[in-house]
């Protein structure tokens, strides 16, 4: 395959993530609110129900100079920002799994990557619902357990490893949750862990919440340092990076960890 041909594939990949992120900003906005997602867009300020010319996405942001069309009030930088992420998130995660695009041999493999980016819009949203309101939607986990068993069913030789992983961490977390009655762990991380169990693996799923666990540490300390920002933590977004790294690299990192240390 030449470059060029990469380089219209990775673009059609980039253009699908940022599609994606048109709906992962109505999640976000309308998810905490429990509004309807599947409804006509429109304008918080006024009410000015958006067309389709004003949800291109990237481009209508541009050519409105950051303002509603009717009321002229400005359109919130989330919306370009999200959209831009989530297609790096899906060109990275194709980039990393390096995957020949048509391929029959790979299909399979394909199918599993597709999985990933999806799995990487919800960290995505949740991340940033959990940021703001310290909850983790419930919706966002049954989606992550829906990817989990369509994963299982991709992967069923090894359907032990993810049902494990369902309950590993998970159990962990609940028994902390029931000794301190809800104080150092909530419920929501829970269902988190489980769900990322399933589509992880029991290995994973520990790397993942390792990682997440240090990440949240260091950086909120550094927040409450700089920011003044107050002792509640909010877990889901650094569980969420970690459960993207452990999803990506997990198995590289287990294995390298296993020829340094028991070679």
């Amino acid at each position: 395959m030449t470059a060029f041909n990469y380089i219209i594939i990775y673009f059609l990949i980039f253009l699908s993530g940022i599609l994606a992120g048109g709906f992962i900003n109505l999640c976000i906005c309308r998810i905490p609110n429990q509004e309807k997602i599947i409804q006509r867009s429109y304008c918080s300020y006024c009410g000015y129900q958006l067309r389709w010319f004003d949800l291109i996405p990237l481009i209508s942001y541009l050519m409105l100079k950051g303002r509603c069309r009717k009321c002229g009030k400005k359109i919130s930088i989330q919306y370009p920002i999200v959209e831009f992420v989530n297609g790096l998130l899906y060109v990275f995660v194709f980039a990393v799994r390096n995957v020949h695009i048509g391929t029959v041999e790979i299909m399979q493999y394909n199918k599993t990557t597709v999985l990933f980016c999806l799995a990487a819009s919800a960290y995505l949203v949740l991340s940033i619902i959990d940021f703001r309101i310290y909850e983790i939607p419930v919706c966002i986990n049954y989606f992550l357990v829906v990817i989990g068993f369509v994963h299982i069913m991709l992967d069923s030789r090894n359907w032990r490893n993810y049902l494990i992983g369902f309950f590993t961490v998970s159990v962990f977390l609940y028994i902390i949750y029931f000794i301190t009655k809800g104080n150092a762990i909530g419920g929501g991380d829970i269902k988190l862990m489980a769900a990322g169990g399933l589509l992880l693996g029991w290995k994973n799923i520990w790397m993942a919440f390792l990682l997440g666990c240090i990440l949240g540490s260091v950086f909120h300390l550094l927040r409450m340092k700089i920011t003044n920002t107050g002792r509640v933590l909010a877990l889901g977004p650094y569980l969420s990076i970690g459960m993207f790294i452990a999803m990506l690299f997990g198995d590289t990192i287990w294995n390298w960890y296993l020829g340094v240390f028991f070679h």
